[in-house]
C-alpha cells in the first residue's frame, strides 16, 4: 500500500488545559478546535483520522489555594495516553488569590509556579506535554550584563527537566533564548498576518503604496521586524535609535536621553511603527511626537504585546491631539477593557492561529507554515 493511503493519525487524544489567566483565549480556541475537527470529518475522512469528537476538548483543572498563600494544581478529570497541551497568560495581572485575608494580584512569577504545578498533576501520564505561553516569561531578561540572572534562560529549562516536549510563543522578544533548551522544541510564532489583515479592514483608506507609506522601527531591537513588514508592504523603513544615559538605572532601565531617526523623509507619509510590546508607551509617544514634528500624516502603532504599566491616559492625549491615530494590539496577553472600549485600539484576535497550531502539532504535521505568512499576506494586499 502506498503512503499516500495511509490515515493521518493524532499522536494521543487531545486535550487542553487552560489556566484561569487565559479562560478566554482558551475558550475561543477550544470553539476554533471543535469546528475543526468537525470540518476535517466531514471534508476530509480519507485523509484524517479524526477520533470521537468532543464539544469540547479543555480538561477542566484548578488551582487550589491555601489561606497563606501556597497552591497546589488539581485535574479534574483523566489525562491518561493524551496529548496535553497547556495554555497560560503570564502577563494577566487582572487574576488574584487571598492570602492571610489580603486580595493579591498574580504575577508572571506566579502564574509560572501554576504552571509547573498543572505539570506536576500530569505526573508522567500524557502521552506528551505541551506549553503555549504567548508572551514568554521572562522574556526581557533573555540575556546578562555583569552580575545578572539569567531568568529566561532558567525558567525554560525547568520545563524541559518536567518533561515538556515543545514550548511555543509569540514574538520572542530575543529567540535565541532557545539555544538554553536544544533538546526541546521552541517555535516563536508571528502575528505580523493577523495584524496587516485588521489594518487593511479597519483603515481601509490607507494607501500602502511605496510613496505614501513608511515602516519605523522604534529601536535596532525591532529592526528585523520593521524590515519583513516594509518587505511584504512594499514600503520604505527607517529607525530610531535610542541614546540612553548609562551611568543611570531608573527601574531596572538604562533611562532614554533621546531618539534619532535615521531613514528617508516622513513628511505627507502614513507610517507605520512596529514593535513586539508597549510597556510603558513612553517610547512610543517620543517616536510619534518626533514622526509628527516631521510632518508625518497618520500613525499608526502595531504590537503584539500592550502593557501602558503607567496608565493610558497619555495614550488618550495623544490620540486626542492627532499624534497617534490607531494601535492595532493582539489579545494574546489580558487587555483591561478600558483599552477594549477606547476609540484608539484595535483588538486583533489570534486564538484561529493558535487552534490551527494545535491540530497541526497534535497531527505531528509540520509548524513551518505557520511560522512564515509572506504568501498570505500578499494574498490579502
Amino acid at each position: 500500500m502506498e503512503e499516500d493511503n495511509f490515515k493521518k493519525i493524532p499522536f494521543g487524544q487531545l486535550g487542553i488545559i487552560v489556566h484561569k489567566s487565559c479562560e478566554d483565549l482558551g475558550q475561543k480556541i477550544d470553539k476554533y478546535l471543535v469546528q475543526k475537527r468537525k470540518e476535517m470529518l466531514a471534508e476530509c475522512p480519507e485523509e484524517y483520522h479524526v477520533e470521537k469528537l468532543q464539544d469540547s476538548y479543555i480538561i477542566e483543572s484548578e488551582i487550589v489555594r491555601f489561606s497563606n498563600g501556597e497552591a497546589k494544581g488539581h485535574l479534574k478529570e483523566t489525562i491518561r495516553g493524551k496529548d496535553i497541551f497547556i495554555i497560560a497568560d503570564i502577563g494577566n495581572y487582572s487574576v488574584s488569590y487571598n492570602m492571610f485575608g489580603q486580595e493579591n494580584r498574580m504575577s508572571p512569577d506566579d502564574h509560572f509556579q501554576d504552571i509547573k504545578r498543572l505539570i506536576s498533576a500530569i505526573a508522567g501520564k500524557a502521552r506528551r506535554i505541551h506549553v503555549i505561553m504567548p508572551l514568554l516569561y521572562e522574556s526581557r531578561q533573555d540575556k546578562r550584563n555583569s552580575r545578572e540572572s539569567l531568568d529566561c534562560a532558567m525558567a525554560l529549562q525547568e520545563l524541559e527537566n518536567l518533561g515538556v516536549e515543545n514550548i511555543f510563543t509569540f514574538d520572542a522578544h530575543e529567540p535565541k533564548v532557545q539555544n538554553a533548551i536544544p533538546q526541546t522544541g521552541f517555535e516563536s510564532l508571528h502575528s505580523t498576518y493577523q495584524i496587516i489583515k485588521a489594518l487593511k479592514r479597519v483603515e481601509k483608506d490607507l494607501d500602502l503604496d511605496q510613496d505614501k507609506l513608511m515602516v519605523i522601527s522604534p529601536d535596532t531591537g525591532a529592526m528585523n521586524r520593521a524590515i519583513y513588514y516594509a518587505g511584504v508592504l512594499g514600503s520604505d523603513v527607517g529607525l530610531f535609535y535610542k541614546r540612553r544615559d548609562y551611568k543611570t538605572i531608573v527601574n531596572g532601565q538604562n533611562p532614554i536621553i533621546q531618539h534619532e531617526y535615521m531613514g528617508a523623509e516622513v513628511e505627507g507619509k502614513d507610517v507605520l511603527i512596529v514593535d513586539d510590546m508597549i510597556a510603558s508607551g513612553g517610547s512610543v509617544f517620543d517616536i510619534s511626537k518626533e514622526l509628527k514634528k516631521k510632518n508625518a500624516r497618520n500613525i499608526y502603532v502595531a504590537v503584539s504585546f500592550t502593557f501602558f504599566t503607567n496608565g493610558i491616559e497619555k495614550m488618550n492625549e495623544y490620540y486626542e491631539k492627532g499624534y497617534i491615530q490607531k494601535l492595532f494590539s493582539t489579545n494574546l496577553t489580558y487587555i483591561p477593557q478600558e483599552f477594549k472600549d477606547a476609540d484608539w485600539f484595535e483588538e486583533v484576535d489570534m486564538s484561529r492561529l493558535i487552534a490551527h497550531l494545535i491540530d497541526t502539532v497534535n497531527y505531528d504535521d509540520s509548524v513551518s507554515p505557520l511560522l512564515d505568512a509572506t504568501d498570505k499576506i500578499k494574498g490579502i494586499l
